[in-house]
């Protein structure tokens, strides 16, 4: 009898989902989870959005069939994250787009669309970035190089050594970049920025592949994208994976959108029924309830504005635990060595504690991080941010 699937490598276990087993088993009434990157109220819950709940039950009463949809996904739904992420300026026969299930999917539809047009691309990925970056890649086989990104000694963007590295890239080459709120870093590329990656890009012929998965909690709906609406008009071609997950609050239902900017009308059209070839030989039809909320509330004026009002306060809360959070780091340390954190954006910053380190905080304090000591600012409350920088005062 064989043995095939007993024969299987042993894989190691996701460091994330492990961190939120051991967390859910630790009986400490004052733990702290800063690690899963979910963003949370007050009160500890990832809420449903109110324009998703209202979108939800109008979409109860009026939805009359679960047929397949088309294998890119709704139209109007590719329509509207295309005018979401991208603007009104760039024409429409210029951009395909394909629905995937969440970021995620994006990103991997994304390579395999640039490896497919160059099967010699190689990924350049920035140091650090999402862990899932590197295992997608690997997986795919894609040989994976790294450029420079973040300072820890300044917790800020290290320009001269990104544009450096990139400058060693090669025609047809896919630098994956994030299009705001960096994971795990915080650290953001400004306008300027924005503009001497395009420049590079069009010297030296590279492709970018824009992970866009915090759009408006950074600094806004419209000021988040600024940069990569810049890069758009600049280059010929461009990729961005858009997800839903952390601007509608719809981790669940998997929404995300992979946009190709083509250089011409012929080569969207190439594009687009090699994005339809592609989610046939994977999924097929990609998932619609989720999407069709999104479409609902982007296209309706009144689920619009109450979306955009409860993701500028999910903001501004973001915003303002930083600052408390450097503060009581302040008061407990008479220093400034972490005030970086109140200068980036979106819900994550890196401390810049070592791996045992952070099992201290872990195991003494009960504050639970990723290894490379990456924290989820969204994870604090007004309760427990004195309780963490106490910890992490003590530790680092």
């Amino acid at each position: 009898m064989s043995n095939l699937l007993g024969g299987l490598p042993t894989q190691e276990p996701d460091k994330i989902i492990g961190l939120m087993h051991q967390f859910a088993a630790d009986p400490r009434p004052q733990k702290i989870d800063l690690g899963v990157g979910v963003y949370r109220t007050e009160d500890g819950k990832t809420p449903i959005m109110r324009a998703v709940k209202e979108a939800e039950r109008r979409l109860l009463d009026q939805q009359d069939t679960k047929g397949y949809v088309a294998l890119s996904g709704d139209p109007a739904f590719r329509a509207a994250m295309a005018d979401l992420v991208l603007g009104p300026d760039l024409p429409a026969d210029l951009v395909a787009a394909l629905a995937t299930p969440g970021g995620t999917g994006a990103v991997r539809q994304g390579l395999e669309l640039a490896v497919r047009a160059n099967a010699d691309a190689t990924v350049w990925l920035s140091a650090p970035t999402w862990p899932n970056h590197w295992s997608i890649a690997e997986a795919m086989g894609l040989p994976v190089r790294v450029y420079r990104y973040y300072d820890s000694a300044t917790g800020q963007l290290d320009q001269s050594g990104m544009m450096a590295d990139l400058d060693g890239a090669r025609a047809g080459d896919i630098v994956l970049l994030h299009g705001c709120c960096h994971n795990p870093t915080g650290a953001d590329l400004a306008s300027q920025d924005w503009q001497s990656l395009s420049d590079l890009c069009v010297r030296r012929g590279l492709i970018p592949l824009v992970d866009l998965a915090y759009q408006g909690l950074g600094k806004g709906v419209a000021e988040d994208v600024a940069g990569l609406r810049q890069m758009s008009t600049a280059l010929p071609e461009m990729l961005i994976a858009a997800s839903g997950s952390k601007s509608f609050g719809l981790y669940r239902e998997r929404v995300g959108v992979l946009l190709a900017i083509c250089a011409n009308p012929s080569a969207k059209q190439r594009t687009a029924e090699t994005m339809d070839w592609l989610n046939r030989l994977n999924y097929a039809f990609p998932p619609d309830h989720g999407a069709r909320l999104v479409t609902m509330i982007l296209s309706d004026p009144d689920l619009r504005q109450a979306w955009e009002s409860e993701l500028s306060g999910m903001r501004n809360r973001l915003h303002q635990l930083r600052l408390a959070l450097v503060q009581a780091l302040r008061d407990e340390t008479g220093g400034t060595d972490f005030d970086f954190i109140a200068s980036q954006q979106g819900m994550f910053s890196l401390l810049g504690a070592t791996p045992e380190q952070v099992v201290t905080l872990r195991e003494t304090h009960g504050v639970y991080m990723v290894g490379d000591s990456r924290i989820n600012v969204a994870g604090l409350t007004e309760m427990t941010i004195p309780i963490a920088a106490h910890a992490i005062a003590a530790v680092l």
